[in-house]
């Protein structure tokens, strides 16, 4: 068995795989040029060579041309990085197919969550109408401390730095571009559309402010950064990743710390959920050699492509709206005016404090998401605000 790389540190995530680009190149050639088997993990146990592609998570480049060339080459590869199969799906796959190797990268998502597994074989036979969950678990333990002990966005941060579950260097994963990565894999392995890394729009949680938790709190909501895959109709599909407040009574609320969970949604099931540790290089490993035993079992379906299926330009959903205002009359009813003009309506209103300190939270019913921010929009411009709106999405859905 050859391994492209044996001294790898796994990030936060258990999903990007920081190396030393040198070992990797090296020890990449001496896989690819291997005829027996190597490596002691697994020295016997297969006849066919196992190539385990690693890179750097910004740059899945130097990764692509061994990894290609060893799947042309008949060799099956296990893979711990979302970047180099959400960014080059189509090119792995069709070495795959030319080469008939594996491609095994279940460590890519949400650690040691076996989602693609279940997603790709075990549901493989049904269609999945939603696919979403907490794929982030750097961002899901800023928030829950955030809303447990009030700390600010900052403070969170360097707390999940002092104990391992965020990088240095966290910018891919609180601006949501890790989760994005995420999602565009399980979007393929989902509904077999040709999504790519840019169909995906993600928002981060650098603009959360515990005044935002401490309202929603009151609301009986919680905060989380989800991904979320779904129909929208028979010829659309909408894949993004966003902060949203969910109610008590959602499967994912109650998820806290660097915990992963994912949901799938099908008529032939109901739901399921599935969640777990998501962060750490054990589970990172755990991942990998359970993809090592798959591929001694036998072979693994690929992307089964739908053509067919667009990206939805817009959806539907409930909004958050944080307003700090001037207190003096009509404030609320200018803010309601512009509001009914888009078709908006309102679930519930909070106001607090009194003139300079004065806030309005507002929580709407679903609404297409380009009349809210054209909205959004106009009550910016409103003079009585004293600093720009803020608006995070909610999902309505409860499980008795």
């Amino acid at each position: 068995m050859a391994l492209f790389s044996d001294s790898v540190q796994g990030d936060a995530q258990g999903g990007g795989v920081a190396a030393d680009i040198h070992v990797l190149t090296t020890q990449a050639e001496a896989g690819l040029s291997a005829e027996s088997n190597l490596g002691a993990l697994t020295t016997g146990l297969l006849k066919h060579t196992v190539a385990g592609g690693v890179s750097t998570p910004a740059t899945a480049d130097p990764a692509l041309d061994y990894v290609t060339r060893a799947l042309r080459e008949g060799k099956h590869v296990v893979t711990a990085n979302k970047q180099l199969v959400a960014q080059h799906g189509d090119e792995l796959v069709a070495a795959a197919r030319e080469g008939g190797a594996q491609l095994r990268f279940e460590a890519a998502v949400a650690g040691a969550i076996p989602v693609i597994r279940v997603v790709q074989e075990s549901l493989g036979a049904i269609p999945i109408e939603k696919v979403f969950g907490i794929v982030n678990g750097t961002t899901n333990y800023i928030l829950t401390e955030m809303a447990r002990s009030g700390l600010s966005y900052g403070q969170a941060l360097k707390q999940a730095q002092d104990l391992g579950y965020a990088e240095a260097d966290p910018t891919e994963d609180v601006n949501g571009a890790d989760a994005a990565a995420k999602m565009t894999i399980l979007a393929r392995l989902a509904f077999g559309a040709p999504v790519t890394l840019k169909d995906v729009p993600y928002e981060g949680i650098q603009r959360i402010k515990p005044d935002d938790l401490s309202y929603a709190k009151e609301l009986g909501l919680s905060l989380k950064l989800l991904g979320v895959a779904e129909r929208i109709s028979d010829g659309e599909i909408s894949v993004r990743v966003f902060p949203c407040f969910l109610y008590p009574g959602h499967p994912l609320a109650p998820i806290s710390g660097p915990f992963n969970a994912v949901m799938v949604e099908s008529p032939a099931i109901d739901e399921i959920t599935m969640s777990g540790p998501g962060a750490g290089g054990m589970e990172t490993a755990a991942a990998v050699l359970g993809d090592v035993v798959s591929v001694i079992g036998g072979g693994s379906p690929l992307f089964e492509e739908n053509a067919r299926l667009k990206i939805a330009k817009d959806v539907e959903m409930a909004f958050y709206l944080h307003l700090e205002v001037d207190d003096e009359p009509g404030v609320l009813a200018q803010v309601a005016e512009v509001l009914g003009k888009n078709g908006i309506s309102v679930r519930s209103v909070v106001q607090r404090g009194l003139g300079g300190e004065a806030q309005l939270i507002m929580v709407m019913h679903p609404v297409s998401e380009k009349a809210f921010g054209a909205a959004l929009k106009k009550i910016a411009k409103l003079r009585f605000l004293r600093s720009p709106p803020r608006s995070i999405r909610v999902i309505e859905e409860e499980w008795s």
